[in-house]
Protein backbone atom coordinates (compact mmCIF):
# COMPACT_ATOMS: atom_id res chain seq x y z
CA UNK A 1 0.00 0.00 0.00
CA UNK A 2 2.81 2.13 1.05
CA UNK A 3 4.75 1.89 -2.54
CA UNK A 4 1.08 2.48 -4.36
CA UNK A 5 0.76 5.85 -2.44
CA UNK A 6 4.60 6.68 -3.26
CA UNK A 7 4.33 6.03 -6.72
CA UNK A 8 0.61 8.38 -6.30
CA UNK A 9 2.82 11.08 -4.89
CA UNK A 10 5.59 11.27 -7.67
CA UNK A 11 2.78 10.76 -10.42
CA UNK A 12 1.07 14.30 -8.71
CA UNK A 13 4.22 15.84 -8.75
CA UNK A 14 5.06 14.88 -12.19
CA UNK A 15 2.06 16.64 -13.40
CA UNK A 16 2.48 19.34 -11.48
CA UNK A 17 5.75 19.96 -13.06
CA UNK A 18 4.21 19.40 -16.18
CA UNK A 19 2.28 22.97 -16.71
CA UNK A 20 3.69 24.54 -19.30
CA UNK A 21 6.06 27.33 -18.76
CA UNK A 22 3.89 29.81 -20.95
CA UNK A 23 1.14 29.42 -18.21
CA UNK A 24 3.02 31.11 -15.66
CA UNK A 25 4.40 33.95 -17.81
CA UNK A 26 0.70 35.34 -19.06
CA UNK A 27 -2.15 37.09 -17.00
CA UNK A 28 -4.02 34.40 -16.14
CA UNK A 29 -8.03 34.38 -17.49
CA UNK A 30 -9.98 32.70 -14.76
CA UNK A 31 -13.19 31.35 -14.01
CA UNK A 32 -14.26 31.08 -10.29
CA UNK A 33 -17.01 28.33 -9.48
CA UNK A 34 -18.16 29.33 -5.72
CA UNK A 35 -19.25 26.88 -3.21
CA UNK A 36 -22.96 27.95 -2.77
CA UNK A 37 -24.30 24.51 -1.70
CA UNK A 38 -26.59 23.21 -5.07
CA UNK A 39 -27.05 26.25 -6.77
CA UNK A 40 -24.67 28.25 -9.47
CA UNK A 41 -22.53 31.57 -8.67
CA UNK A 42 -19.87 31.98 -11.58
CA UNK A 43 -17.53 34.62 -11.48
CA UNK A 44 -15.75 35.16 -14.83
CA UNK A 45 -12.28 36.78 -15.07
CA UNK A 46 -10.36 37.80 -18.08
CA UNK A 47 -7.75 40.92 -18.70
CA UNK A 48 -8.60 42.98 -15.48
CA UNK A 49 -12.92 42.15 -16.24
CA UNK A 50 -15.20 40.69 -14.51
CA UNK A 51 -18.57 38.95 -14.92
CA UNK A 52 -21.08 37.24 -12.80
CA UNK A 53 -23.07 34.10 -14.14
CA UNK A 54 -25.76 33.16 -11.73
CA UNK A 55 -25.31 34.75 -8.21
CA UNK A 56 -26.30 31.96 -5.78
CA UNK A 57 -29.72 30.60 -3.37
CA UNK A 58 -30.88 33.10 -1.08
CA UNK A 59 -32.44 33.12 2.24
CA UNK A 60 -35.52 34.88 0.74
CA UNK A 61 -38.73 33.29 1.20
CA UNK A 62 -41.69 35.80 -0.46
CA UNK A 63 -44.14 33.24 -0.42
CA UNK A 64 -43.70 31.64 3.11
CA UNK A 65 -43.67 28.08 2.05
CA UNK A 66 -41.91 25.46 4.55
CA UNK A 67 -40.11 24.05 1.65
CA UNK A 68 -38.41 26.99 0.44
CA UNK A 69 -36.56 27.77 3.61
CA UNK A 70 -33.11 27.37 2.17
CA UNK A 71 -29.79 27.82 3.00
CA UNK A 72 -28.56 31.38 0.88
CA UNK A 73 -25.49 32.52 -0.11
CA UNK A 74 -26.22 35.64 -1.13
CA UNK A 75 -23.33 37.31 1.52
CA UNK A 76 -20.65 34.77 0.61
CA UNK A 77 -20.97 35.80 -3.45
CA UNK A 78 -20.83 39.53 -2.36
CA UNK A 79 -17.81 38.93 0.18
CA UNK A 80 -16.19 37.20 -2.49
CA UNK A 81 -16.67 39.93 -5.45
CA UNK A 82 -15.50 42.48 -3.00
CA UNK A 83 -12.17 40.46 -2.14
CA UNK A 84 -11.59 39.41 -5.83
CA UNK A 85 -13.10 41.79 -8.61
CA UNK A 86 -13.08 45.10 -6.61
CA UNK A 87 -10.74 47.99 -7.80
CA UNK A 88 -8.23 50.07 -5.78
CA UNK A 89 -11.23 51.89 -4.01
CA UNK A 90 -13.38 49.01 -3.31
CA UNK A 91 -15.86 49.29 -5.90
CA UNK A 92 -16.69 46.27 -8.01
CA UNK A 93 -17.59 46.81 -11.69
CA UNK A 94 -19.52 44.11 -13.60
CA UNK A 95 -19.01 44.21 -17.72
CA UNK A 96 -22.21 42.03 -17.67
CA UNK A 97 -24.01 39.54 -14.81
CA UNK A 98 -26.12 36.82 -16.45
CA UNK A 99 -29.34 34.70 -14.87
CA UNK A 100 -29.51 31.33 -16.51
CA UNK A 101 -33.17 31.05 -15.71
CA UNK A 102 -35.43 32.04 -13.34
CA UNK A 103 -34.54 29.57 -10.07
CA UNK A 104 -33.96 30.61 -6.91
CA UNK A 105 -30.66 28.77 -7.14
CA UNK A 106 -29.11 30.88 -9.55
CA UNK A 107 -30.56 34.27 -9.48
CA UNK A 108 -31.73 34.76 -5.93
CA UNK A 109 -28.51 36.25 -4.59
CA UNK A 110 -28.69 38.78 -7.36
CA UNK A 111 -30.79 41.35 -5.80
CA UNK A 112 -29.04 41.77 -2.84
CA UNK A 113 -25.40 41.72 -4.50
CA UNK A 114 -26.63 44.39 -6.98
CA UNK A 115 -28.47 46.79 -3.58
CA UNK A 116 -25.17 46.61 -2.25
CA UNK A 117 -23.52 50.46 -3.13
CA UNK A 118 -19.87 49.21 -4.19
CA UNK A 119 -21.38 46.68 -6.93
CA UNK A 120 -22.63 48.11 -10.28
CA UNK A 121 -22.65 46.82 -13.86
CA UNK A 122 -22.59 47.44 -17.85
CA UNK A 123 -25.60 45.21 -18.21
CA UNK A 124 -27.55 42.19 -17.50
CA UNK A 125 -28.57 39.27 -19.95
CA UNK A 126 -31.67 37.47 -18.50
CA UNK A 127 -34.79 36.14 -20.93
CA UNK A 128 -38.44 37.10 -19.78
CA UNK A 129 -40.38 34.77 -17.76
CA UNK A 130 -43.58 33.88 -18.56
CA UNK A 131 -45.62 31.75 -16.19
CA UNK A 132 -47.98 30.77 -19.08
CA UNK A 133 -45.08 28.39 -20.78
CA UNK A 134 -44.31 27.29 -16.96
CA UNK A 135 -45.50 23.92 -15.33
CA UNK A 136 -48.68 24.31 -12.77
CA UNK A 137 -46.23 22.75 -10.01
CA UNK A 138 -43.69 25.22 -10.37
CA UNK A 139 -46.02 28.29 -10.23
CA UNK A 140 -47.91 26.88 -7.42
CA UNK A 141 -44.77 25.84 -5.23
CA UNK A 142 -41.97 28.04 -5.88
CA UNK A 143 -40.96 31.76 -5.78
CA UNK A 144 -39.92 31.40 -9.78
CA UNK A 145 -41.97 35.12 -10.55
CA UNK A 146 -40.88 36.41 -7.17
CA UNK A 147 -37.15 35.91 -7.74
CA UNK A 148 -37.20 37.01 -11.14
CA UNK A 149 -39.24 40.46 -10.21
CA UNK A 150 -36.30 40.66 -7.47
CA UNK A 151 -33.83 40.72 -9.80
CA UNK A 152 -35.56 42.96 -12.35
CA UNK A 153 -36.21 45.79 -9.70
CA UNK A 154 -32.48 45.68 -8.27
CA UNK A 155 -31.27 45.92 -11.87
CA UNK A 156 -33.68 48.58 -12.64
CA UNK A 157 -32.80 50.76 -9.46
CA UNK A 158 -28.73 50.92 -10.89
CA UNK A 159 -30.25 51.97 -14.66
CA UNK A 160 -28.92 48.49 -15.50
CA UNK A 161 -29.91 47.81 -18.96
CA UNK A 162 -31.61 44.22 -19.31
CA UNK A 163 -31.11 42.28 -22.37
CA UNK A 164 -34.19 39.70 -22.92
CA UNK A 165 -34.03 38.81 -26.16
CA UNK A 166 -30.49 38.14 -27.39
CA UNK A 167 -29.58 35.42 -29.86
CA UNK A 168 -26.18 33.82 -30.43
CA UNK A 169 -23.84 35.91 -31.96
CA UNK A 170 -20.44 36.11 -30.08
CA UNK A 171 -19.50 39.34 -28.30
CA UNK A 172 -16.04 39.90 -26.77
CA UNK A 173 -15.36 39.68 -22.94
CA UNK A 174 -11.43 40.21 -22.30
CA UNK A 175 -9.27 37.27 -23.86
CA UNK A 176 -12.61 35.33 -24.01
CA UNK A 177 -15.40 34.96 -26.81
CA UNK A 178 -18.74 34.43 -25.55
CA UNK A 179 -21.68 32.93 -26.87
CA UNK A 180 -25.23 32.16 -25.52
CA UNK A 181 -26.98 29.46 -26.61
CA UNK A 182 -31.11 28.20 -25.63
CA UNK A 183 -31.67 32.14 -26.59
CA UNK A 184 -34.91 31.24 -28.65
CA UNK A 185 -37.83 30.00 -27.46
CA UNK A 186 -38.89 27.42 -29.71
CA UNK A 187 -42.98 26.96 -28.97
CA UNK A 188 -44.07 24.06 -26.84
CA UNK A 189 -47.24 22.55 -26.75
CA UNK A 190 -46.99 21.32 -22.90
CA UNK A 191 -46.10 23.29 -20.27
CA UNK A 192 -42.62 22.76 -18.98
CA UNK A 193 -40.17 23.43 -15.82
CA UNK A 194 -38.03 26.86 -15.95
CA UNK A 195 -34.85 24.88 -16.42
CA UNK A 196 -36.17 24.44 -20.32
CA UNK A 197 -35.22 28.04 -20.84
CA UNK A 198 -32.11 28.05 -18.98
CA UNK A 199 -29.62 29.61 -21.03
CA UNK A 200 -25.68 27.95 -21.72
CA UNK A 201 -22.65 29.81 -21.81
CA UNK A 202 -20.04 29.65 -24.44
CA UNK A 203 -16.40 30.91 -23.82
CA UNK A 204 -13.71 30.46 -25.87
CA UNK A 205 -10.07 31.64 -25.63
CA UNK A 206 -7.12 31.01 -28.59
CA UNK A 207 -8.54 26.97 -28.98
CA UNK A 208 -9.32 26.25 -25.22
CA UNK A 209 -13.80 25.96 -25.17
CA UNK A 210 -15.75 25.69 -21.72
CA UNK A 211 -19.27 25.65 -21.50
CA UNK A 212 -21.35 26.51 -18.48
CA UNK A 213 -24.83 24.57 -18.95
CA UNK A 214 -26.70 25.95 -16.60
CA UNK A 215 -29.76 24.44 -15.77
CA UNK A 216 -30.26 23.04 -19.61
CA UNK A 217 -32.19 19.66 -19.74
CA UNK A 218 -33.46 17.70 -22.57
CA UNK A 219 -36.97 16.68 -21.84
CA UNK A 220 -37.88 18.77 -25.12
CA UNK A 221 -34.72 18.09 -26.93
CA UNK A 222 -32.61 21.47 -25.99
CA UNK A 223 -29.31 19.10 -25.39
CA UNK A 224 -30.09 17.13 -28.34
CA UNK A 225 -30.65 20.50 -30.63
CA UNK A 226 -27.98 22.55 -29.36
CA UNK A 227 -24.96 19.79 -28.71
CA UNK A 228 -23.93 20.30 -32.38
CA UNK A 229 -23.51 23.71 -32.29
CA UNK A 230 -21.77 23.93 -29.13
CA UNK A 231 -19.24 21.48 -30.25
CA UNK A 232 -16.48 19.79 -28.43
CA UNK A 233 -15.25 21.78 -24.83
CA UNK A 234 -12.47 21.15 -22.61
CA UNK A 235 -14.17 22.10 -19.35
CA UNK A 236 -18.03 21.66 -19.09
CA UNK A 237 -20.31 22.91 -15.83
CA UNK A 238 -22.34 19.98 -15.46
CA UNK A 239 -25.97 20.62 -16.21
CA UNK A 240 -28.49 20.86 -13.13
CA UNK A 241 -26.26 20.04 -11.03
CA UNK A 242 -25.55 16.40 -12.21
CA UNK A 243 -29.15 15.67 -11.87
CA UNK A 244 -30.86 12.95 -14.02
CA UNK A 245 -32.51 14.65 -17.29
CA UNK A 246 -29.75 17.18 -17.99
CA UNK A 247 -26.05 15.83 -19.33
CA UNK A 248 -28.30 12.75 -21.19
CA UNK A 249 -24.96 10.34 -23.12
CA UNK A 250 -25.56 12.07 -26.64
CA UNK A 251 -24.76 15.31 -24.80
CA UNK A 252 -21.60 14.35 -23.59
CA UNK A 253 -20.25 12.36 -26.46
CA UNK A 254 -20.58 15.20 -28.79
CA UNK A 255 -19.18 17.80 -25.76
CA UNK A 256 -16.19 15.33 -24.74
CA UNK A 257 -15.01 17.32 -21.74
CA UNK A 258 -11.96 16.61 -20.25
CA UNK A 259 -12.85 18.54 -17.05
CA UNK A 260 -16.24 18.63 -15.47
CA UNK A 261 -17.46 20.78 -12.45
CA UNK A 262 -20.48 19.90 -10.73
CA UNK A 263 -22.24 23.07 -8.80
CA UNK A 264 -23.11 20.19 -6.42
CA UNK A 265 -22.08 17.54 -3.69
CA UNK A 266 -21.23 14.42 -4.69
CA UNK A 267 -24.32 12.64 -4.19
CA UNK A 268 -25.88 9.35 -5.14
CA UNK A 269 -28.76 11.41 -7.19
CA UNK A 270 -26.10 12.55 -9.66
CA UNK A 271 -23.75 9.01 -9.89
CA UNK A 272 -25.82 8.23 -13.34
CA UNK A 273 -24.19 11.31 -14.82
CA UNK A 274 -20.98 10.69 -13.69
CA UNK A 275 -20.89 7.50 -14.39
CA UNK A 276 -21.70 8.14 -17.87
CA UNK A 277 -18.82 10.95 -17.99
CA UNK A 278 -16.63 8.28 -16.67
CA UNK A 279 -17.87 5.72 -19.62
CA UNK A 280 -17.88 8.17 -22.31
CA UNK A 281 -14.65 10.80 -21.72
CA UNK A 282 -13.80 9.95 -18.24
CA UNK A 283 -12.80 13.55 -17.03
CA UNK A 284 -11.22 15.13 -14.15
CA UNK A 285 -14.32 16.01 -11.97
CA UNK A 286 -14.45 18.79 -9.64
CA UNK A 287 -17.39 19.36 -6.75
CA UNK A 288 -17.92 23.11 -5.65
CA UNK A 289 -19.13 22.23 -2.33
CA UNK A 290 -16.57 19.60 -1.28
CA UNK A 291 -13.61 21.06 -3.01
CA UNK A 292 -14.62 24.11 -1.58
CA UNK A 293 -15.13 26.66 -4.63
CA UNK A 294 -13.52 25.65 -7.68
CA UNK A 295 -10.33 28.28 -9.36
CA UNK A 296 -10.25 27.06 -13.26
CA UNK A 297 -7.70 28.80 -15.36
CA UNK A 298 -7.68 28.70 -18.63
CA UNK A 299 -4.76 28.74 -21.13
CA UNK A 300 -4.78 28.38 -24.88
CA UNK A 301 -4.94 25.28 -27.23
CA UNK A 302 -6.78 23.19 -24.49
CA UNK A 303 -5.04 23.61 -21.29
CA UNK A 304 -7.14 24.35 -18.09
CA UNK A 305 -6.14 23.63 -15.01
CA UNK A 306 -8.09 23.69 -11.63
CA UNK A 307 -7.62 23.62 -7.94
CA UNK A 308 -10.22 24.17 -4.57
CA UNK A 309 -9.79 26.23 -1.56
CA UNK A 310 -11.55 29.41 -2.32
CA UNK A 311 -13.60 30.08 0.62
CA UNK A 312 -11.24 30.90 3.88
CA UNK A 313 -14.13 30.11 6.41
CA UNK A 314 -14.82 26.86 4.93
CA UNK A 315 -12.97 24.94 8.44
CA UNK A 316 -11.36 22.38 8.99
CA UNK A 317 -11.75 18.97 7.48
CA UNK A 318 -12.42 15.78 9.27
CA UNK A 319 -9.63 13.19 9.36
CA UNK A 320 -12.43 11.05 7.27
CA UNK A 321 -12.97 13.95 4.94
CA UNK A 322 -8.95 14.56 4.52
CA UNK A 323 -8.66 10.46 3.53
CA UNK A 324 -11.02 10.76 0.78
CA UNK A 325 -10.14 13.96 -0.69
CA UNK A 326 -6.33 12.32 -0.73
CA UNK A 327 -7.71 9.70 -2.93
CA UNK A 328 -10.05 11.62 -4.78
CA UNK A 329 -6.92 13.58 -5.72
CA UNK A 330 -4.71 11.01 -6.87
CA UNK A 331 -7.48 9.46 -9.03
CA UNK A 332 -7.98 13.31 -10.73
CA UNK A 333 -3.92 12.95 -10.68
CA UNK A 334 -3.90 10.01 -13.03
CA UNK A 335 -6.71 11.68 -14.94
CA UNK A 336 -4.90 14.58 -15.31
CA UNK A 337 -1.67 12.93 -16.30
CA UNK A 338 -3.43 11.10 -18.90
CA UNK A 339 -5.11 14.16 -20.19
CA UNK A 340 -2.48 16.39 -19.85
CA UNK A 341 -0.42 13.76 -22.60
CA UNK A 342 -3.71 14.57 -25.05
CA UNK A 343 -3.13 17.86 -24.66
CA UNK A 344 0.48 17.96 -25.79
CA UNK A 345 -0.39 15.18 -28.56
CA UNK A 346 -3.22 17.45 -29.72
CA UNK A 347 -1.07 20.49 -29.83
CA UNK A 348 1.54 18.55 -31.39
CA UNK A 349 -0.81 18.24 -34.06
CA UNK A 350 -2.17 21.62 -34.56
CA UNK A 351 1.60 22.50 -35.47
CA UNK A 352 1.76 23.64 -39.00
Amino acid sequence: MKKVLAILMVLLSVMTLAVPSSAAETKPDRIHFLSTGNSDAILLESDGHFALVDAGEDTDNPRGFPELELEGFEQRVLAYLKAHAADETGKVYLDFVLGTHAHSDHIGGFDTILADPDVTADRAYLKRYDSSKISQYEIDCWDNQEVYDQMIAALSAKNIPVIAEMDDTPFSFGNFKVTLFNTDDPPQEERVGENDQSLGVLLEKNGTRVFLAGDMDDYTGDETRLAPRIGKVDLLKVGHHGNEGSSTEGFLRTLSPRICVFTAYRKPYNQTTRRNLMRICHPEMYFTTEENGVLATVGDNGFVTCRGGLHPDAGTPTAAQRIEHFFIACGRGLLRIYNLIQWKLTALLRRP
